[in-house]
């Protein structure tokens, strides 16, 4: 069986996007960048709700060949291209490179992805985390908080209808006051 894991940079007031989808303040130092690259290529399969695969889809496919790039960068391009991806949306009719499209039941399909030998599974965008999360299909959440104050947008949490307990399992801090925090869910 696979495990999910729910990880992304968060505001300290729990956004993962300002109002209008601003993520101008979660620009990772170079060691935190190196961490979710590291990620990237340890990761079996992505899941992507709509909104944060038409921003990854819109840039990493070709980062590597844009003016200025980093090593960093041309690695995490590679790693994120290479990375097998499944997306939801009922909106958009094809997506390409290694990834495929799931129009259905996003809960029905991710819980027959987690039954599923394979390595790890990471889920990525807040609205289809939200629903994993509502289902009790998430077996670990990753914050990188930063030290900033938003005031609103995306959260990164959804309301809940009961309780979840987790375990602290790693801290971390980067540079920029970035506070790195691991949870397992208890099951």
């Amino acid at each position: 069986m696979r495990r999910l894991t729910f990880g992304m940079n968060v505001s300290l007031d729990g956004y993962v996007a300002a109002p209008g989808g601003d993520i101008g303040w979660s620009v990772p130092s170079d060691e935190l960048f190196q961490f979710w690259s590291d990620r990237v290529g340890a990761t079996g399969l992505a899941l992507y709700g709509r909104r944060l695969w038409e921003t990854m889809s819109s840039h990493w496919p070709t980062a590597d060949q844009q003016p200025g790039v980093t090593p960093a960068e041309v690695e995490y391009a590679h790693r994120w291209r290479d990375m097998p991806k499944v997306v939801f949306s009922s909106t958009i009719g094809a997506v390409d490179g290694n990834a495929r499209l799931v129009s259905g039941d996003a809960v029905a399909e991710i819980a027959r992805l987690k039954a599923e030998d394979g390595g790890h599974m990471d889920i990525g965008g807040a609205t289809l985390a939200a629903a994993a999360m509502r289902a009790g299909l998430i077996d670990e959440y990753l914050l990188a908080t930063a030290p900033v104050l938003v005031g609103g947008g995306t959260p990164f949490f959804t309301a809940l209808d009961s309780w979840v307990d987790l375990n602290l399992v790693e801290t971390r801090t980067f540079p920029d006051g970035v506070l790195l925090t691991r949870y397992e869910t208890r099951r």
